[in-house]
């Protein structure tokens, strides 16, 4: 019984969390115990991506979800520092924990990619998808770190940089 209301309690917050609901974002943030919740709801995004790409078979969809937890961890560690020392507003209080929090949820979206396996209307979802998670990054930047939308968008996309670049530069390596 515990199990299921614990479930549904995720469920609930992702929903919320796809919802671009401010004051989800906030109750995560403070919600310490959260932060396992948090990392289920970027591996199920994870395998979700997975299965509706259908490339490389078990062994990538594992490797793809230890790769992205790191980035998840990497992308709220960068937007931490950018948003605490090169954004940081008067009213800018948060922990690497509560950022990691909210932007673990603000994966929600991605359980959807489960669609891209649809020949055609997986290209609009992914695409969708895609769009619907930066918006969501934006507000749990904004309502971690006590933003305007403003500098939000900044902290996102200057946290967002240094992985684009490492990965082109790893790509560049391996091919």
């Amino acid at each position: 019984m515990i199990e299921a209301t614990r479930q549904a309690s995720i469920i609930d917050r992702m929903i919320r969390a796809a919802r671009l609901e401010p004051q989800l974002y906030e109750e995560v943030e403070h919600d310490q115990s959260a932060t396992g919740q948090a990392l289920l709801v970027v591996v199920l995004g994870t395998i979700a991506a997975g299965i509706g790409f259908l490339s490389g078979g078990i062994g990538a969809l594992i490797v793809g979800a230890i790769v992205f937890l790191i980035l998840w961890a990497a992308y709220a560690f960068i937007a931490y520092w950018v948003g605490t020392n090169i954004f940081k507003g008067p009213h800018t209080s948060a922990t690497w924990g509560e950022l990691l929090r909210t932007l673990g949820f603000a994966s929600s979206p991605r359980v959807l990619l489960v669609l891209t396996v649809i020949p055609i209307v997986g290209i609009f979802v992914g695409t969708a998808v895609f769009f619907w998670w930066l918006v969501a990054t934006v507000i749990a930047i904004r309502q971690a770190l006590d933003f305007d939308t403003g500098r939000a968008i900044a902290t996102a996309v200057a946290s967002l940089l240094p992985l684009v670049v490492a990965y082109y530069v790893l790509l560049a390596i391996v091919a």
